[in-house]
């Protein structure tokens, strides 16, 4: 049973009205009216936000304002006060066990820093959810965990490397194989290139919409980095003080006047639009 919000946690007179329904593309996941909070800290106050199929969605926000705990509760491990999440045009809130377990197989989510079991080796966590879904012969298991592993640009000799022989991107990359592991339609990105240099973090950002691509995936992104924003993501949701302060392509971004996203997008670290669309450090 959900706990309803005190109504002095919320002033409806701020709150962002719904997006514009747009007709011609499908809204995947829909949040409505969501208040989540933590004790009496309220970090979502009504949010509302579409995500729609085949695109990139870029979510951002100031640290400790919510970002990853909107992916968390979309996934259902964090509870919310009030409002509405549908994902493939189901509320998940109505959804028996065995309804939501077929649900979240249709989603793969890649944790920050990876979250990889430190005691099983990179073919054994891209196995984990096959083996809890999926009745699997030990050779299917492994033809594959070998084809993910080789899908998202790891040498075949990963498969039995511990998370602790690997560097930084290829944790990065032996997570994104796991989270693809049941062919998912959603991929949820909870800063995917945290912690990268910039090469490694370019060459990762190429990968997800290359498999954007071929996959047909849908990616919700929750990120910093202001070059995955303007290379990979096709809209860009901003948060603030628990609600989507503006969303859009990267140049309603850079027009607007809110003064967070003035000082984002064009303080000391923002990018320089440069003829031929690319883009180079203030």
């Amino acid at each position: 049973m959900q706990q309803q919000p005190n109504p002095s946690q919320r002033s409806t007179a701020n709150e962002t009205p719904p997006p514009a329904r747009d007709e011609s593309r499908e809204a995947i996941i829909r949040v409505r009216d969501l208040v989540v909070g933590f004790g009496t800290k309220t970090v979502m106050k009504g949010l509302n936000l579409d995500i729609y199929r085949g695109e990139i969605l870029g979510f951002v926000g100031p640290s400790g304002q919510g970002k990853s705990v909107l992916t968390r509760t979309i996934l259902g491990l964090v509870p919310k006060r009030s409002g509405s999440i549908t994902v493939f045009g189901e509320d998940v809130d109505g959804l028996s066990v065995t309804r939501r377990r077929q649900m979240e197989q249709r989603w793969g989510v890649l944790f920050q820093q990876g979250a990889l079991f430190s005691a099983l080796t990179v073919k054994q966590n891209i196995q984990m959810p096959m083996r809890e879904h999926l009745n699997l012969s030990e050779r299917l298991l492994d033809e594959f965990a070998r084809l993910k592993i080789a899908m998202v640009g790891l040498k075949p000799d990963a498969a039995d490397k511990l998370p602790s022989e690997l560097s930084g991107g290829m944790i990065k990359r032996a997570a994104l194989a796991r989270s693809l592991a049941l062919d998912p339609e959603i991929l949820f990105l909870d800063e995917p290139t945290s912690g990268l240099d910039p090469i490694g973090a370019g060459e990762f950002d190429e990968l997800v919409a290359t498999l954007k691509q071929t996959l047909g995936l849908t990616v919700f992104m929750v990120t910093h980095d202001l070059d995955s924003l303007y290379t990979a993501c096709d809209r860009i949701a901003a948060l603030g003080d628990g609600q989507i302060i503006a969303q859009g392509p990267i140049a309603d971004m850079l027009a607007s006047d809110h003064p967070w996203l003035r000082s984002y997008f064009h303080g000391k670290r923002a990018r320089a639009i440069v003829p031929g669309g690319a883009s180079h450090a203030a």
